[in-house]
């Protein structure tokens, strides 16, 4: 059942779309599409598309931040993360530019965790998460403004992190999942050792 179990594409007859706001990040697409006997319109974020890290030192602990976000008035907590904005760079490379310019970290080995849509109703979004492993530090001439010139950096046990989000404490969705999931990935290592 596992293998059948998976998001489904479909191609509707777009019968009209239109670019309605144009920002500096992402943009706002009004379309209207043929959809069974008659046609709906729906209004959506465009977006680059992102990547992010679970970054896992040697003693078990994620690398996170915590920034200020505006549209939730909150610093939340996150994994390292970044658009794809970069013309023509594969959301790996995007990972580990943003683990440098964040966190001024390298890492040895990568492995792909999930790609997930983080809110398929309102975005196009799609981030990439990967596992980081094999830490050291790292130097970027990045020059963090805004959000990320204040940035809180902290190391913290996997367990508390899974912790807080089932708590829900830690409410980033990002987050969340890479957690979860990097979780996951480590357990199965455990068992099939």
């Amino acid at each position: 059942m596992a293998d059948e179990l998976r998001d489904e594409r479909v191609d509707l007859e777009v019968v009209s779309t239109e670019r309605v706001y144009e920002g500096a990040v992402w943009n706002v697409r009004s379309d209207t599409v043929r959809y069974g006997d008659g046609e709906m319109t729906r209004q959506y974020v465009e977006h680059p598309g992102a990547a992010a890290v679970v970054a896992i030192d040697d003693e078990g602990r994620v690398v996170l931040v915590q920034q200020y976000r505006h549209p939730i008035k909150e610093r939340d907590w996150e994994i390292p993360a970044g658009l794809l904005d970069v013309a023509g760079e594969p959301p790996l490379e995007t990972a580990k530019r943003e683990l440098t310019e964040e966190v001024d970290l390298a890492a040895e080995r990568w492995q792909h965790l999930v790609s997930m849509h983080t809110t398929p109703g309102g975005n196009d979004e799609v981030v990439h998460l990967y596992l980081a492993r094999g830490l050291s530090d790292a130097t970027t001439d990045f020059k963090r403004e805004h959000e990320e010139s204040d940035m809180r950096v902290e190391r913290v046990p996997l367990a508390d992190v899974i912790d807080g989000v089932l708590a829900g404490h830690l409410r980033n969705g990002i987050l969340a999942v890479g957690a979860l999931a990097a979780a996951e990935v480590l357990r199965r290592e455990a068992a099939s050792a």
